[in-house]
């Protein structure tokens, strides 16, 4: 049974790529974005505990509304220290156990794609899934916490292959390889299909803004 880490910075300060073509919607996004990778996570089989890193007050009280645990962020110690804290919490609360952590923009994320990652990575010491340009990871497993090795940031891809982390092969249009950083990837997975959130937010923002953008259009759910 796994354990599951996903760090999550405050949605004021979330997404800033986005800011010039969506403004403050950029923060509801990001929320929506939150909310469907928890929920896919949430319904994989053979995830055990989610822990779930933010200082976000919302993002904490949905989190405990959905079953996941919180694990408090500390202001300012960056990513890898997130994922580091959230490890710890796991060996806080279960036994010690594989552990995988995700980013939490993975809007697109279908269950099954994550239970067949971790089938996968349950093979290897470390494994890694790259996002759909090959530079940057959208999960990274190890068989026990203290294995991680958290290596996130811009081109954390090659530095997890560096260290020797198994790269589990995925299509490059499915859901757990688009991450969403720009207008470009939010188009990309608008069109391949969201979770519930996400569509639902995007079904807002059509219904009052009814011209064309990046996500007109987009209300299929990743569920469906």
């Amino acid at each position: 049974m796994w354990s599951v880490v996903i760090p999550v910075k405050p949605f004021s300060r979330a997404k800033s790529r986005l800011a010039a073509g969506l403004g403050p919607w950029r923060h509801e996004l990001a929320h929506a974005f939150f909310l469907d990778t928890l929920w896919a996570v949430r319904n994989t089989e053979g995830v055990r505990t989610v822990v779930v890193v933010t200082a976000d007050p919302l993002a904490a009280a949905q989190t405990r509304t959905l079953g996941a645990v919180v694990c408090p962020d500390a202001p300012g110690v960056g990513l890898n220290a997130a994922v580091r804290l959230g490890a710890a919490k796991c060996r806080a609360v279960g036994p010690e156990g594989p552990v995988a952590v995700l980013t939490a923009d993975l809007p697109g994320l279908r269950p099954q794609e994550l239970d067949q990652v971790l089938r996968e990575a349950r093979h290897h010491r470390r494994a890694f899934v790259a996002d759909h340009t090959g530079e940057g990871t959208t999960v990274l497993t190890a068989l026990t916490t203290a294995g991680l090795a958290p290596a996130f940031g811009s081109g954390s891809g090659h530095r997890h292959a560096l260290s020797g982390a198994f790269p589990v092969e995925m299509p490059s249009d499915c859901g757990i390889r688009l991450d969403v950083d720009t207008p470009e990837d939010l188009a990309r997975v608008a069109l391949r299909g969201v979770g519930p959130y996400t569509a639902a937010l995007f079904r807002l923002r059509k219904a009052r803004y009814p011209v064309a953008d990046p996500v007109q259009g987009a209300s299929s759910t990743a569920s469906s």
